[in-house]
């Protein structure tokens, strides 16, 4: 895939790009306010909605088409490039006419390969950049999807942006971060941007700081913050927004991280202690290997004495002695619980296969 990196976008942006400004833009007034707020900040690129997708009819859903000609005043009080979410045809018509820089396409079109390839065909023949936050659900190939879908139609100037996962049980974020994603997005996309969007993940103006924190920590390449002058009032996601000072002091405190290209003289270092973890993971899938083999011999004797494959007690106590022996070695609950939770379900899934060979010889 062609993916062209956000520093050669050729609109000056940063290494750690810093995306700022309203969840939606509410008045010309408002979005100059924001924006004088804004300097001093070092940001790159001025948000705000001028479409709102909302779950419920009734809610503010945008100014929709006006609000384009209030932007041009955050570009000329900044003098940074502007961007608005698309989400079909007449909305990229009425940015590009509006000539708007960059575009961003929600999570909830990239959940719709339908609407992803509407927007493509609206933008076949230009060169604009596009950011695709991903879906609403942890589904890395819609992610992909939408980014291939891009590169098609002769886009290349793409970025990710990370605003975290819906899941019914989380009670800290409003979604969830799932880190390995974007990880893993740019693992399948060598050369892609992702940008992490703390204010989705959040949910609340309370964790923003520790959200951007960790999005550093995990290598992402710039943060998008929402920045209300009057956050409390705002028409829309009122909770995540932060004022102009407010995020000038969470980027004033975020420790950047540096990559090894700046410091070769980490990597023969660091290669001393991965020969290390090498060794190590050699030895987990060895003895993994082991463990294995002894679950095939306790299936083929629960074969012999039609013994059901799952035992609920024997379960259970593995759970207990093994998360109080991980816990003792200083790993956590959490992990301890999805690596046993991984391995038992590998060995049913090994029993129930042996029973089917079995069946299936009869």
């Amino acid at each position: 895939m062609d993916i062209v990196d956000i520093k050669d976008w050729g609109l000056g942006l940063d290494e750690h790009l810093l995306i700022a400004g309203p969840c939606s833009a509410e008045s010309q007034q408002q979005i100059e306010t924001i924006a004088k707020g804004l300097r001093g900040a070092n940001v790159g690129l001025f948000r705000a909605g001028v479409w709102k997708p909302r779950t419920r009819p009734g809610s503010f859903e945008g100014i929709g088409n006006d609000a384009l000609s209030w932007l041009n005043s955050a570009r000329e009080i900044l003098n940074v490039p502007v961007t608005v979410e698309v989400a079909n045809t007449s909305h990229v018509e009425a940015a590009l006419k509006a000539e708007v820089e960059v575009l961003w396409i929600g999570a909830r079109t990239t959940v719709n390969p339908f609407s992803v390839q509407e927007i493509c065909e609206a933008l076949r023949g230009t060169d604009i950049p596009v950011m695709v936050k991903n879906p609403i659900n942890p589904d890395l190939q819609l992610w992909l999807g939408a980014i291939e879908r891009l590169n098609k139609v002769g886009i290349h100037k793409v970025a990710g942006i990370h605003r975290g996962f819906s899941d019914p049980y989380e009670k800290r974020y409003r979604n969830k971060p799932e880190w390995s994603m974007p990880i893993h997005l740019k693992r399948m996309i060598p050369g892609i941007s992702v940008i992490c969007d703390p204010s989705h993940i959040a949910g609340s103006r309370e964790i923003i700081a520790s959200v951007s924190q960790r999005a550093i920590n995990f290598g992402l390449d710039g943060l998008m913050i929402e920045t209300h002058n009057d956050p409390d009032n705002a028409w829309s996601d009122a909770k995540q927004q932060i004022t102009p000072d407010t995020l000038k002091i969470i980027i004033e405190n975020l420790n950047f991280r540096e990559t090894l290209d700046k410091h070769p003289e980490a990597i023969s270092e660091l290669d001393k202690f991965r020969q290390k973890v090498d060794l190590v993971d050699g030895q987990i899938i060895e003895l993994l290997a082991d463990r294995f083999q002894m679950i095939k011999q306790i299936g083929e004797y629960k074969r012999a004495h039609n013994l059901a494959v799952y035992q609920p007690n024997r379960w259970q106590d593995v759970m207990e002695s093994r998360i109080k022996t991980g816990t003792n070695k200083n790993m956590t609950e959490k992990f301890m619980k999805s690596f046993l939770f991984a391995l038992h379900e590998e060995s049913v899934k090994m029993q129930e296969a042996q029973l089917k060979e079995v069946k299936s010889a009869n």
